[in-house]
């Protein structure tokens, strides 16, 4: 077990008040790791963190304020050390090609992919501190299919945004390898999210979208969890500017 541990790691986790971010955080402190999770809305990012037991800094990281906000808190809570990093937070948009609008563009890269950006840079000292040969500091960024194959959803600025947080990764991941910081991507497939909830409470949404994955289901919190955890302890140490497709074999099989 000692291979897959996180025990008393400080790890940071964006918008890890709902969806899949929600389910790596609980993940991380019930395998023991120290953790702050930030998403937007406060009432939302205090009522998560009381129920996991962590701490809470809500910030919007579609802002340089917001990532500043969070990074300095992150800094007085975990005495300059950061082990763990992951990127989730996001924010999606969908409409018509010819009615896709300028907002549309704006927010989505402004939190998918420049806000990754500022607040790994923004902790990159404290990713540093905590760094070594053979226990590397980790950024695990959250991607999508959507950013690895065309969307069946008019959802441009989101497909875009996360190809962009896949390249974003293995940039600094090359970019950082040399100080014992590794940079990986998870590309989730079909989760129990707010941004899949429209497709799987809809009458026979839920088996329709199964019906797509060749393993035949959506997937669990364990499958996320698990995957993070690889990445997150000595058993993914050696591994650095990869993105994993957790989509069931869609992108595999497809």
């Amino acid at each position: 077990m000692e291979l897959f541990s996180v025990r008393g790691k400080h790890a940071v986790v964006t918008g890890g008040s709902r969806g899949i971010g929600l389910m790596i955080a609980r993940g991380l402190v019930d395998n023991g790791a120290k953790v702050v999770i930030s998403s937007r809305k406060a009432d939302a990012c205090a009522a998560a963190a009381e129920e996991l037991g962590c701490d809470a800094v809500p910030a919007d990281l579609s802002t340089r304020e917001g990532t500043d906000t969070l990074a300095g808190a992150v800094r007085e809570r975990f005495d300059g050390r950061v082990d763990l990093l992951v990127n989730n937070a996001g924010a999606t948009w969908g409409a018509p090609l010819e009615e896709f609008p300028d907002s549309g563009w704006d927010r989505v890269v402004h939190t998918n992919v420049e806000g990754i950006f500022r607040l790994t840079v923004a902790l990159i000292g404290e990713l540093r501190a905590a760094a070594t040969p053979e226990d590397p500091a980790r950024v695990i960024n959250i991607g999508s299919i959507d950013g690895l194959r065309a969307p069946v959803m008019e959802n441009y600025s989101y497909s875009a945004s996360k190809a962009a947080v896949h390249m974003l990764t293995r940039h600094l991941a090359k970019r950082l390898a040399g100080e014992h910081v590794t940079v990986n991507a998870i590309a989730p497939g079909p989760f129990e999210s707010k941004m899949t909830a429209f497709m799987l409470e809809s009458p026979g949404g839920r088996e329709q979208v199964a019906q797509n994955v060749p393993l035949g289901r959506i997937g669990t919190p364990e499958d996320v969890v698990g995957t993070t955890m690889f990445l997150a302890s000595r058993a993914g140490a050696y591994l650095t500017g990869t993105v994993i497709p957790l989509d069931g074999g869609i992108t595999g099989c497809g």
